[in-house]
């Protein structure tokens, strides 16, 4: 660790090399009072720089700890971040675009977890459901047990759902500040014991699409799990609960020891609905088959809780991904190591 008042350097074009990295070390940064500077962001990527999402993530947390934020605008390829305290408090959280409010969330909830506030309030505002990002159904339906279990409590309302390209999406965040996260072990699947998920439409888009989208899924599944009930509700969004037109699906697993695993899949043009349910289904059976306690969308979101518990937690996976890859290689350049154990 750099000495007090050093900045450490971060290279934000190596691993996965995107606004993931960001995410991490400026987290980290709030919470151990570390200057960071973060060069080469996201000079792999076909727009190289800050997009607003990342911008909006670097600024929300900026605003939890009254921190110094430089250099920071749309298209920057390095970023001086310094912290101050975090002292909580409500506040508002907008992409402007239909960048994923869940992202937000991700770079924000380690911070709050620790404010000085009693409880926090924050409104995110931008796209709930996007592609390159979990959807907020996921957040909600798999994050929050997974992430509940280091000890906090976290309250999600989803006010509004907002798609691409508008976006317009809204929810609404409380936490209540903690004193240390409890380590977690997550190393006994146990056997399937439910299946169960979500199909919507939102906008003018027919309902029939939805029951395409859930006809597709439950047949795939079929073909590898027989004996269960497969129960996936069809919605059809209220016209003042969500801006503009999107469709999609997400289905849970869970197990008898209460690991959850999921598969989602977003409507795009030029893909019908079957193939939207059926690839929701594929990626939740191929996460069933490795015999881990999370899916590969989970992993490496529990890193950061990982290191910062008071103690080693340990989680089965399957195969790691780029992300969990990335995720621990600097969590570990900003943290003591050794404190993750990942099967």
């Amino acid at each position: 660790m750099a000495e007090e008042g050093s900045t450490i350097d971060i290279d934000g074009s190596i691993m996965e090399g995107g606004g993931q990295i960001l995410r991490i070390c400026t987290a980290l940064s709030c919470l151990l009072g570390l200057r960071v500077r973060v060069m080469k962001i996201r000079a792999g990527r076909s727009t190289p720089g800050l997009r607003p999402q990342h911008l909006s993530g670097l600024e929300t947390v900026r605003d939890l700890c009254c921190g110094q934020l430089e250099k920071a605008e749309i298209g920057s390829t390095e970023i001086n971040f310094a912290p101050g305290r975090i002292k909580g408090g409500a506040l508002t959280a907008d992409t402007k675009t239909a960048g994923s409010v869940c992202l937000l969330l991700q770079v924000s909830l380690p911070c709050v977890l620790f404010a000085e506030s009693p409880s926090e309030l924050i409104i995110f505002k931008g796209g709930t459901n996007a592609e390159m990002a979990p959807q907020i159904d996921y957040t909600t339906m798999v994050f929050k047990p997974a992430a509940e279990r280091f000890g906090f409590k976290l309250d999600c309302d989803i006010r509004k759902r907002g798609y691409y390209p508008r976006g317009g999406g809204e929810i609404l965040v409380r936490v209540s500040p903690i004193k240390y996260l409890k380590p977690i072990n997550l190393t006994d699947r146990g056997t399937i014991t439910k299946i169960y998920g979500r199909a919507y439409v939102a906008g003018v888009l027919p309902y029939k699409m939805v029951k395409d989208m859930i006809s597709a899924a439950v047949r795939c599944i079929r073909r590898e799990l027989r004996d269960l009930y497969v129960n996936i509700q069809g919605v059809q969004e209220p016209a003042d609960k969500a801006v503009g037109n999107g469709s999609g699906i997400i289905i849970v697993a869970e197990s008898s020891t209460g690991c959850i695993f999921a598969g989602s899949s977003l409507g795009k043009k030029g893909v019908t609905a079957d193939r939207v349910g059926a690839e929701a289904a594929e990626i939740l059976l191929r996460n069933l088959r490795h015999g881990g306690c999370v899916d590969e969308y989970l992993q490496d979101q529990l890193i950061i809780f990982m290191a910062l518990a008071d103690g080693v937690s340990q989680i089965k996976t399957g195969p790691l991904t780029l992300h969990t890859q990335t995720a621990i290689h600097f969590t570990e350049q900003l943290t003591k190591p050794n404190r993750l154990s990942l099967q």
